[in-house]
């Protein structure tokens, strides 16, 4: 089996895991800045294999500069979204809000 084999390429900034919709960044990104072993990745995505996750690893270290590129593309939009979430929450955000801080009052009541 070849290396791309193992994934789906949609775009340039959509890369998945063939067969599930975990992209390799949620992989990389556990691997790399949360510094987890692939057994620790396995036990947070169950429905992966490890030869799934060892196959991400490995695309990473065989195309480490467009996957660096890859990967900052996806932090600065990641950031980006969280930016404009604070900015404009979704309705069911401020109403969750508006439960918790209703719930504390009546808990201090």
């Amino acid at each position: 089996m070849q290396l791309e084999e193992y994934f789906d390429f949609f775009a340039s900034d959509d890369i998945r895991i063939r067969g599930t919709l975990i992209g390799i960044e949620t992989i990389l990104y556990e691997y790399l800045y949360r510094e987890q072993q692939p057994s620790g990745i396995k036990e947070k995505f169950p429905n992966l294999t490890l030869e799934q996750i060892y196959a991400t690893i490995l695309y990473y270290l065989y195309n480490r500069q467009k996957t660096d590129e890859y990967l900052a593309d996806w932090l600065k939009w990641s950031q980006k979204v969280r930016e404009e979430q604070k900015r404009n929450p979704p309705p069911i955000l401020i109403k969750l809000a508006k439960l918790k801080k209703d719930h504390k009052q009546a808990v201090l009541d």
